[in-house]
């Protein structure tokens, strides 16, 4: 079984709320598991960043 991640409290509530996942199952995931939900969740806001730009730049049309 692996060790407990060691992050701060601070990040540990934060990536809770941004993945939706309880803490308790945060603090054990595996860590390979944790970065492909990081990676998921930047791969979403970036391609929200994008169609943010595209209506901000059709809006100026």
């Amino acid at each position: 079984m692996s060790k407990p991640l060691q992050i701060s409290p601070d990040t540990a509530i934060k990536l809770s709320k941004q993945l939706g996942v309880p803490i308790e199952h945060l603090m054990h995931m595996p860590r390979h598991i944790l970065l492909q939900k990081l990676a998921e969740l930047a791969k979403a806001e970036a391609g929200n960043a994008a169609e943010q730009t595209d209506k901000k730049e059709d809006s100026s049309l």
